[in-house]
């Protein structure tokens, strides 16, 4: 499933519901650079980054560096995969991105390696060198006051989101084996049946943390260019529900009227998407929330790129320090 307008913006707000269509499907990643949130010098509801003021001073002239959001929400309770998520509303020169790096401070409650990571030049990641430990405090603190973006802008004032690293929540599914398994705290604690996409439209692979989840989503073939013509196969326009929403390109874990049964005895292939029975997508959307990684096997499509939501571990940690300007380091103390 894809969305269409306001894609960006459901996956960094997270919990708002925003109007659109959605389908399973879609191909590529989507770039976490043009949220909906708005950051620009103060709250304006959903993910905006929270304000805190610094001394008064003469500032560099030119134009403000503005952020459009910071990840997760301030105060949110997240999965074990969940990374600290910054962007910019305007792109950062390479050359500024290692002082902008040194200005975004991460502490945590329990000493935590990780590093920044630039996926395009207006957005960039923190995520641990291995998964969060739960029941960790963290906090942002974002202090972009007078610091350039090597390109005449400069950060306005500060920014701080703190949130806690909840229950460790993990799901494996198997596309082969028509199953995922649910796990709580390393504890098994239900495997439910499953469909997958099919070899048409495969289902991405990797490791996806739930970028967000809706009761209902409103989810149409034509809005990833699969079909707009009513007459087609692969057309569709339908308003499902329980939906856990892993990629911006529009994978969904979720109940599919046409899929019903699902499970080896079905067989039958989603576009993309990964299908549940009508009482296990109301019992799996009950059990997660952003952040929890979901883990994919089995399918013949490559992983999903990790700026495609928030698939950071879809990296090797090797590959992650590739495109950091500051390299690792350990969490401050909180």
């Amino acid at each position: 499933m894809r969305r269409g307008k306001g894609v960006i913006g459901i996956a960094l707000l997270v919990s708002a519901v925003l109007a659109g269509t959605s389908a399973c499907g879609g191909n590529g990643s989507a770039s976490a650079g043009s949220g909906n949130g708005d950051a620009k010098g103060g709250s304006s509801g959903g993910a905006s980054a929270s304000a805190h003021p610094s001394p008064s001073h003469t500032r560099p002239s030119g134009p403000p560096m503005l952020l459009e959001t910071i990840a997760p929400l301030d105060k949110a309770t997240v999965g074990v995969a969940m990374p600290v998520s910054v962007v910019f509303t305007n792109p950062v020169a390479t050359s500024a991105r290692s002082n902008i790096e040194k200005h975004l401070k991460i502490s945590a409650s329990v000493p935590t390696t990780g590093a920044w990571h630039w996926m395009g030049d207006k957005r960039v990641d923190w995520r641990p060198q291995n998964y969060w430990k739960s029941g960790t405090k963290v906090r942002i603190d974002a202090d972009l006051k007078d610091v350039s973006n090597g390109s005449g802008r400069y950060g306005t004032h500060g920014y701080t989101h703190s949130f806690t690293i909840g229950d460790d929540v993990r799901a494996d599914a198997s596309v082969t084996g028509h199953t995922m398994k649910v796990t709580r705290n390393g504890a098994p604690v239900r495997t439910l049946s499953i469909n997958a996409g099919s070899a048409q439209y495969p289902t991405w692979s990797g490791t996806m943390a739930v970028i967000d989840k809706q009761e209902k989503v409103h989810m149409t073939s034509c809005s990833v260019h699969i079909s707009c013509n009513k007459g087609d196969a692969n057309y569709y326009d339908l308003t499902l529900p329980w939906d856990i929403h892993l990629t911006q390109s529009g994978t969904y874990v979720h109940f599919s009227t046409g899929d019903t049964n699902p499970g080896s005895g079905s067989a039958l292939g989603s576009h993309g998407c990964v299908h549940l029975s009508l009482a296990d997508a109301k019992w799996f959307y009950g059990q997660v929330k952003q952040g929890d990684p979901v883990t994919i096997t089995g399918s013949p499509r490559a992983k999903a790129p990790a700026d495609n939501g928030y698939a950071s571990f879809n990296l090797s940690w090797s590959q992650w320090l590739d495109q950091s300007a500051s390299g690792a380091g350990t969490t401050a103390a909180l």
